[in-house]
């Protein structure tokens, strides 16, 4: 007999769609498909159907046995899609945001030691089980937030026996967790104390060195670089990125954080998925992203907790670019991974629509991690993970209640995770 879930009387079905699309772009992101007083039917992993809670159907499903969950009062919306972040890590870094607070810029925290490399020193000192055990606890945390896919990157290893640890460690977190995860290689995130001065060589030894290592045992979707003001240069990344396409490694960029570092051009270049944090966006960098398979990613808790200048979001989308939000979830300039919080940080900072924002949280950051045809909305034949509310007034509920926890029930894969 085949089991099935059903959700019923929902008070409102949020981003459902008859035909999958991509993602959403310039205008089409302030809309949001709704069904109100809907039905949601899962069998096995995949969404099988919805629709008016008054058009199902029972008696089609006599010879099946159904698990039935009144939704009554309450919304149901895809999990949240987090295509930026950086969650597998060694310890936190309270100290630099004293630092901060004090008056130290990125930059300068940077600049003797801390940052980044002081991540990787942590890091270094670590085991892979011990970096596992932290990092799950983490992956745990952003599920119970109603995040049902995440991206990781590696970066912090800085060294080919490091990186490696680093992507074992997110190699794991596939397999152990229910989350579906897309792993990064990011060895040129920093340069490492014993090259400082050589930063070419650097380039050199992640190019011969750890690219092939990571290629050969299959450790990485996509392969990045922290292409900005004071990190690596345009040339530096254009050198990295063609190394990672020869072993297929798609880009994804962290670009014009810090400043107009031409990373947004570079990204475009080779077909990167995704540009990401662009607080310093100009005309010239949205000619470059309109009309092209790369998707512009801002990340607004790293601006918030930094002090950065905002993204110009509106002029983006008003351009008829797409936007997908993530959460950089890290220890220096990001440590949340609270997917609903970066939606009212967009509403808040960037005046984004609550429509906007949840677009831009669920199918655009689930295209941002090539996972969209699958995941990103509540269509059929995608897979189900989402979430039940708890009992919430509207869709604009949402990133208004900045500080509750409005999760109710998880589901990934089809199935109630605990809490």
């Amino acid at each position: 007999m085949k089991n099935k879930i059903l959700i019923k009387n929902i008070k409102t079905l949020v981003q459902v769609e008859n035909t999958i699309k991509l993602k959403v772009v310039g205008k089409q992101m302030s809309d949001i498909g709704r069904i109100n007083n809907a039905f949601l039917l899962i069998s096995d992993d995949k969404i099988e159907d919805f629709g008016k809670m008054t058009d199902f159907d029972i008696s089609k499903y006599i010879d099946c046995k159904i698990t039935e969950i009144d939704a009554s009062g309450k919304m149901v919306f895809p999990s949240f899609c987090d295509s930026h972040t950086h969650l597998v890590y060694a310890g936190s870094r309270e100290i630099e945001y004293v630092d901060k607070i004090r008056g130290l810029s990125y930059e300068e925290i940077a600049k003797r030691g801390g940052g980044i490399l002081n991540s990787a020193k942590l890091l270094h000192n670590t085991s892979e089980d011990e970096l596992y055990e932290q990092s799950i606890k983490r992956i745990n945390e952003i599920i119970a937030f109603g995040t049902g896919a995440v991206e990781i990157k590696s970066g912090y290893g800085l060294n080919t026996e490091d990186e490696i640890k680093m992507l074992r460690v997110i190699k794991r977190l596939k397999k152990d967790t229910p989350l579906t995860i897309k792993s990064t290689f990011l060895g040129a995130h920093a340069v490492p104390k014993n090259f400082k001065g050589k930063q070419d060589k650097y380039v050199d030894y992640v190019i011969s060195e750890m690219i092939p290592v990571i290629a050969t045992e299959n450790l990485a979707d996509y392969i990045d670089v922290f292409c900005d003001k004071g990190f690596f240069t345009v040339e530096q990344t254009d050198r990295i990125l063609l190394a990672g396409t020869k072993y297929g490694l798609r880009a994804k960029i962290h670009a014009n954080e810090l400043d107009y570092s031409g990373g947004v051009q570079v990204g475009v270049k080779y077909n990167a998925l995704s540009v990401d944090h662009l607080e310093y966006v100009d005309d010239e960098e949205i000619e470059t992203l309109l009309n092209t398979e790369t998707m512009p990613t801002v990340l607004p808790g790293a601006a918030f907790f930094l002090g950065l200048v905002y993204s110009p979001v509106r002029k983006m989308i008003n351009a008829g670019l797409p936007i997908a939000l993530a959460s950089d979830f890290n220890p220096g300039s990001s440590p949340s991974g609270n997917m609903k919080f970066i939606c009212s940080l967009a509403c808040i900072n960037y005046k984004m629509l609550p429509e906007e924002a949840i677009n831009a949280t669920t199918i655009n950051s689930a295209y941002a991690m090539g996972i969209s045809d699958k995941l990103g909305s509540i269509a059929k034949g995608k897979i189900a993970n989402l979430f039940i509310s708890k009992e919430i007034p509207s869709i604009e509920y949402l990133p208004y209640a900045y500080g509750s926890d409005i999760v109710d029930t998880v589901f990934l894969n089809g199935k109630i995770i605990e809490k």
